[in-house]
């Protein structure tokens, strides 16, 4: 009889604890969606075959729009989807500094993040995933014939921080840094009469504040 009412105590407390669980799992909201201005700020440097020298890539400012998906109150994964343009120029080679037009970057980001706090008005969290950028319409230059990047894979690190203005909207400081490379082939056979070859470190810290809001 002992070990009957030890079974149903036992069992009436797994279901309570089941139950209390799926009420504490109820109480946060499963998505959230970000709308934000981002400074991208290459971290950059160069190893340039034949010409030697370095590179230089300008900051872009963007709008970026994000997408956040809680598995618990405090896991959650956010995908970032933004575009930015930026000048290159290869500086202080053997021909000088070498303006090579603008390339357009496409860096989809899936991060994992672990949420601080939950409940309170001040919300920090952590991230870490997954970068592969994309670069597209490259714009030569006055010099280039053509200027090609390689498509990238590479980690992204995450700091943030929201901040609650009522039960669903709030606002977002986000701080992201990405480990980012890409192998780049210049044609410059009409002016330079050699095809330079270049291993690019662009590591990117993006600087993101703005507006989300909870569903």
């Amino acid at each position: 009889m002992r070990k009957i009412i030890l079974s149903v105590l036992t069992l009436l407390l797994t279901v309570s604890l089941v139950n209390a669980q799926e009420e504490t799992e109820k109480d946060y909201s499963k998505w959230q969606v970000r709308l934000r201005g981002l400074a991208v700020i290459p971290n950059e440097s160069a190893t340039i075959d034949v010409i030697g020298g370095d590179v230089d890539i300008e900051t872009a400012f963007i709008p970026e729009l994000d997408f956040t998906y809680f598995f618990t109150k405090n896991w959650a994964a956010e995908l970032i989807l933004g575009t930015s343009n930026h000048d290159v120029k290869a500086i202080s080679t053997a021909a000088g500094d070498i303006e090579l037009g603008d390339v357009w970057l496409l860096p989809p980001t899936l991060t994992l993040q672990y949420h601080f706090l939950h409940g309170e008005s001040v919300r920090p969290y952590l991230g870490a995933g997954l970068n592969y950028t994309i670069f597209y319409d490259e714009n030569n230059g006055p010099v280039a014939d053509k200027v090609s990047y390689e498509n990238s894979l590479g980690y992204a690190f995450q700091f943030g921080i929201d901040f609650d203005l009522d039960n669903k909207w709030f606002i977002n400081l986000d701080y992201k840094y990405i480990l980012l490379d890409t192998d780049v082939t210049v044609d410059a056979t009409t002016a330079l009469g050699a095809t330079v070859g270049a291993d690019v470190e662009i590591n990117p810290a993006i600087i993101g504040v703005g507006f989300g809001r909870r569903f």
